[in-house]
């Protein structure tokens, strides 16, 4: 191996002593099933599709998810090789430590946190009105949103600490389910020849397409769909062989999620005709059953037993991601207790090396999330849901790019490997691309939440000030922690 691809021999940074989670206990497809549930594949086709399609570019929607597909490969590619050479718990923050320092890794770790237990709290809000909605339908029986949500987190918490294991097999169940039902449409409808216009490959592909209306925003959409990839790398103590296997089931989480996305957002643009999918989108998203314009072509293809399934496949669906989510934050809070940031008590691990005490810190942070909307008597989706989402993908979207800088700058100061393409090129494009995310992000921001414009200020500036606690948190536990940059 010459030393334009040689990597180091060991991670520069091993868990210490103070606990670590169980190794050699998730394959490719483990991974890649905890990052397909943090998707929530049914919620983001049926949630995000036809609001894109009506003020985003119509039925070039499809293109945005391609275009959001390159620009995420693109960062993922300094992301593995960062991978390679840096295996923890905290992808994240160690990555952006490594490179611009262990402050602003730190002030990004709160950064990581806060998005993930966001995005979980958002998922309990719809969830718990899903199941309320379920509940009432088919049992008669009204019981408020927020008590459905709070069961839940009990459930969550005890599968949590139950190991990876269990969480992995679970969440493949439902992931299967939701993942089969759409794609089986999407295939039929392909085989068929596409719906009253054709399949309309120009008219979902083609440049004109692709540009047309508000191509920004359906832009937007589509990277928020992207969400919750990067978990590749927070399981990266606990996979096999993570050198191969977190690179692996990267590269192909966003090329199912890419692939997936495309393909079956063009397939319903299709079942509707081109030329009318954006009015009856509009007519879905006027009658408040958005879900409506995905589920009524799939229930045409397959029947209309498919009404009564596709609804608790939506609950399933969001269970999964919150699954998917509070394993990825209670990772996050064991790091930062391993790193001195945070208690040591929250690398305490039980008999299944899970660990217990951060799952149930971040149990404890849901419900204080969730709780004060119940208190307030907030509509769960249209408050909870969308205000929490909108400031989760903003985060996130922050992480991608100081990780892509911190790449860059960590490979030109160490020379642990001197590919331009990993190391340069790729992660500087890929900054580039997600900066333009950044921007459409902050400029549709209220369109995002579905709020007001000083709502969506507010929001927006909780992301900062996040940052900021976590910069001077860095500052006050400096002194006693020694450096590692």
């Amino acid at each position: 191996m010459d030393s334009q691809t040689a990597v180091a021999p060991h991670p520069s940074h091993e868990p210490s002593p103070a606990g670590r989670l169980k190794p050699d206990s998730l394959g490719v497809l483990g991974i890649l099933f905890f990052v397909l549930s943090a998707q929530a594949p049914l919620t983001g086709i049926a949630g995000a599709v036809p609001i894109a399609v009506v003020i985003g570019n119509g039925a070039g929607v499809p293109a945005a998810y391609i275009a959001a597909g390159v620009v995420i490969l693109l960062f993922s590619i300094g992301f593995v090789t960062m991978g390679r050479h840096v295996v923890d718990a905290g992808a994240f923050y160690t990555y952006i430590g490594k490179g611009l320092g262990r402050s602003t890794g730190s002030g990004s770790a709160g950064v990581a946190l806060f998005a993930y237990c966001a995005i979980q709290a958002a998922m309990y809000g719809l969830y718990g009105a899903t199941v309320s909605g379920l509940v009432e339908t088919y049992a008669d029986v009204r019981i408020a949103w927020w008590v459905w949500a709070l069961v839940t987190m009990v459930v969550v918490q005890v599968l949590g600490a139950a190991g990876i294991e269990m969480g992995a097999k679970l969440l493949a169940v439902f992931v299967l389910a939701e993942f089969s039902i759409l794609i089986a449409f999407a295939l039929v409808t392909f085989f068929k020849g596409g719906g009253p216009e054709g399949l309309g490959l120009a008219d979902s592909f083609s440049p004109d397409a692709a540009l047309q209306g508000a191509p920004g925003v359906a832009l937007m959409f589509a990277v928020a769909s992207m969400f919750g990839f990067e978990a590749t790398a927070i399981y990266g103590e606990e996979a096999k062989e993570p050198r191969k296997t977190v690179p692996r089931a990267t590269y192909l989480s966003v090329a199912v999620v890419t692939g997936f996305f495309a393909f079956t957002s063009w397939m319903l643009v299709s079942a509707h005709g081109a030329s009318r999918a954006t009015a009856e989108a509009g007519k879905a998203l006027e009658s408040g059953d958005a879900a409506g314009w995905v589920f009524a072509p799939i229930a045409a293809e397959f029947g209309a037993w498919t009404g009564d399934v596709l609804p608790v496949l939506l609950a399933t669906s969001l269970f999964a991601g919150i699954l998917a989510f509070h394993n990825s934050a209670n990772r996050y809070l064991f790091s930062l207790g391993r790193e001195g940031l945070l208690p040591r008590g929250l690398t305490s691990l039980n008999r299944r090396h899970s660990p217990w005490a951060a799952g149930l810190v971040q149990t404890v942070i849901a419900a204080g999330l969730v709780v004060p909307f119940a208190l307030l008597g907030k509509d769960p989706v249209l408050t909870l849901f969308s205000w929490f989402s909108g400031v989760a993908v903003l985060a996130m979207m922050l992480l991608y790019f100081l990780t892509s800088v911190s790449v860059v700058v960590f490979f030109r100061r160490s020379r642990a490997d001197t590919r331009p393409w990993n190391t340069l090129i790729a992660p500087v494009l890929g900054a580039l691309g997600i900066a333009w995310a950044i921007w459409l992000i902050i400029e549709n921001f209220t369109t995002l939440i579905g709020g007001d414009p000083t709502t969506a200020v507010w929001l927006q500036l909780t992301v900062p000030a996040v940052l900021a606690l976590g910069l001077g948190a860095a500052w006050v536990t400096r002194n006693r922690q020694p450096a590692t940059d």
